[in-house]
């Protein structure tokens, strides 16, 4: 790693610290810390390449950690994923097994799940899944491989032509650090880079004249974005009052209800995503002990009392990340930093909301009303108020790629069940349904079946920049197929395959366009991947040809 002579230039004083620029680089630099960033730079160390990776917030994890959602998964997770997510996974269930209490037969179970929450097969502490991707990312930054500058956000792009030439981050001090590499990765969790470089992007919605899809929207529309979501941890203890202050705009979320949903979002009624028929579902169903319920609580629950000795743990510990914290009032995204601002402000707004609504005015399951014993979990969450330190993102700006993938390349209806396309360019698998949640546009759930899929190398490739990809939710697909590529084990894959096609690239001179078009070099690039770094590129045919949940 390489720091320029004019590393240590002042400008500026702020009480005792004195703010400064400096510039490094190294083969590859990656904007953006979430699961695709960090997958990316293990891949790209392990191949000899040396990395900077930076993250806006103070944890690396994205999705699984600093926005604090349990990893939602596909049903053949534990047999067909790449070697190295098998190995986050079990490093997860290593630290409990390591540093907790478990009890016997819990500790030797394969499939440990420290929460026992239905949503996953492992369901655990945002802060263990930092701990375990630390682990894995240890060897790298002793070796000198890995520079990581955590609390970093990108806020300018250089562009050379159709190259990035550097991006520049600014930490949460003020510092400035310039960043030049060959190549550069878009890890961000809203396609920043995509905005700061004025490279070709959508955003929101595509409309169905356009991509043919059949749940395409009638008209094209960037504030058709998914709904985003503030989690936070609970645990309940009957009999103690927890309650928090009453957030200021709490009527005006009880009261308010939208066209498209059947009341308030502070209720416990909502839509079946699929049917779009109102549901009821509480928090508990019967009493709160009875294990065998499958209610909120246990749908994210993180941490189960009945998973660890006697006298360690007094509650069950869960995650709330439910349709009534989904914020559709305005978009995530409106390239406006005062307008984006106020979206998040509001979002957390709307989870502060629920909860002082189930801790004063929530029907019981007892025929009571509120739950005053939820209590918020900041140590869990690393933050003072308890919520996760990022609002968790389901879309974001997406590139316009060599190759985009529709819902006639996976959707089982749209495919006639044949089974998912084949595409020739393959750098990994995935599979979860298509799954949307409200938009700021008034458009309801779309949650519809879908093959197990691969991913093209083309959705990772914009069509015009040259050294930069794309590793987190901004690759080529459409509003619709990004409702099935956002999840957590689909965008580790991703960011492998881009960690290592930097690799790659370096080694055999050849931009990413051309090893996707000259046959041999895609052979040779895949074979790396699917050997060296055994990563699978291809479902059995009837795994397929079959549904996702």
């Amino acid at each position: 790693m390489r720091t320029s002579s004019s590393a240590c230039s002042q400008q500026r004083h702020s009480g005792f610290h004195t703010m400064s620029e400096r510039e490094i680089s190294a083969d590859l630099a990656i904007i953006g810390g979430g699961l695709g960033g960090v997958a990316a730079a293990l891949t790209a160390t392990s191949l000899g390449r040396k990395v900077i990776l930076t993250e806006e917030t103070d944890w690396l994890g994205g999705q699984m950690t600093s926005q604090a959602v349990p990893p939602d998964e596909h049903p053949w997770i534990e047999t067909h994923s790449s070697a190295s997510y098998r190995v986050l996974r079990n490093r997860i269930r290593d630290y409990y097994r390591r540093a907790y209490p478990l009890k016997p037969g819990v500790a030797s179970a394969p499939l440990l799940n420290p929460g026992l929450g239905f949503v996953s097969d492992l369901c655990h502490e945002p802060r263990v899944g930092v701990a375990a991707i630390e682990e894995l990312l240890a060897p790298a930054r002793a070796s000198g491989l890995l520079t990581v500058l955590l609390d970093h956000s990108p806020t300018a792009v250089e562009m050379d032509s159709d190259n990035v030439a550097s991006v520049t981050v600014t930490g949460s001090d003020g510092d400035r650090v310039h960043i030049r590499a060959p190549y550069f990765v878009d890890a961000t969790e809203l396609g920043d880079l995509l905005e700061l470089g004025q490279i070709e992007h959508v955003l929101g919605a595509e409309s169905r004249e356009e991509t043919g899809e059949p749940n395409a929207a009638a008209e094209a529309d960037p504030r058709n974005q998914q709904a985003p979501s503030w989690c936070f941890a609970l645990e309940y203890r009957p009999g103690e009052t927890h309650t928090i202050d009453k957030p200021k705009r709490f009527e005006h979320w009880r009261d308010h209800q939208d066209s498209f949903w059947p009341g308030s979002q502070l209720s416990w009624t909502d839509l079946d995503p699929q049917t779009l028929e109102p549901r009821t579902r509480q928090i508990f169903d019967g009493d709160p002990a009875d294990d065998s319920q499958k209610d909120l609580w246990r749908y994210r629950r993180i941490l189960a009392k009945k998973q660890f000795g006697p006298t360690f743990l007094g509650n069950d510990v869960t995650l709330v990340n439910w349709p009534q914290t989904d914020y559709w009032e305005e978009p995530l995204i409106n390239n406006d930093a005062g307008a984006d601002a106020a979206a998040r402000a509001n979002a957390r707004e709307l989870s502060l909301s629920f909860l002082y609504w189930m801790q004063t005015e929530a029907p019981r399951h007892d025929d009571g009303h509120g739950y005053p014993g939820l209590r918020l979990r900041p140590d869990l969450m690393g933050t003072p108020d308890g919520l996760a330190k990022a609002i968790y993102v389901r879309e974001a700006r997406r590139i316009k790629a060599e190759f985009t993938v529709l819902e006639q390349h996976i959707g089982v209806e749209a495919t006639a069940g044949r089974g998912s396309a084949l595409f020739h360019d393959t750098v990994g698998i995935g599979g979860y349904r298509i799954d949307l949640h409200p938009t700021a546009s008034g458009a309801s759930y779309i949650d519809i079946a879908c093959h197990p899929f691969q991913i093209p190398l083309g959705a990772l490739l914009p069509q015009r920049v040259q050294n930069l990809l794309a590793a987190n939710k901004n690759i080529g697909t459409t509003h619709i197929t990004n409702g099935a590529y956002r999840l957590h084990p689909v965008e580790w894959s991703i960011g492998e395959a881009v960690g290592a096609l930097v690799a790659f690239c370096l080694t055999d001179r050849k931009p990413p366009s051309q090893v996707r078009s000259e046959s041999e070099s895609l052979a040779d690039f895949q074979h790396l991947l699917s050997t060296r770094l055994q990563i699978p590129l291809a479902w059995p045919d009837d795994v397929r040809r079959r549904n996702t949940r």
